[in-house]
């Protein structure tokens, strides 16, 4: 299982924007892709296929966010886009 942990770069954390992105984006892998936050609920995983649960992990900006999949290319294109600010045009 393949693992990476990166800081959410979306000035505003993880909202409706990057949200969508991220899960359309892991919406394209046939593996599952689950995110965990940092600091949070050891037990909340969130699938990265789901805007909705994306948006209710309650990231913000600076927050560290673990991408974990068995799918190591995976991991690193959604660890990749939460790096970003995906709030920039």
């Amino acid at each position: 299982m393949a693992s990476k942990t990166v800081k959410v770069g979306s000035t505003v954390g993880l909202h409706a924007r990057p949200a969508t992105v991220i899960a359309d984006a892991a919406s394209e892998y046939d593996d599952d892709i689950i995110l965990t936050l940092i600091g949070g609920d050891d037990e909340d995983v969130t699938d990265a296929a789901s805007s909705l649960m994306i948006m209710a992990m309650g990231a913000e900006f600076g927050d560290e966010v673990t991408v974990t999949s068995n799918n190591a290319a995976a991991v690193d294109a959604i660890a990749a886009l939460i790096a970003q600010n995906l709030d920039e045009a």
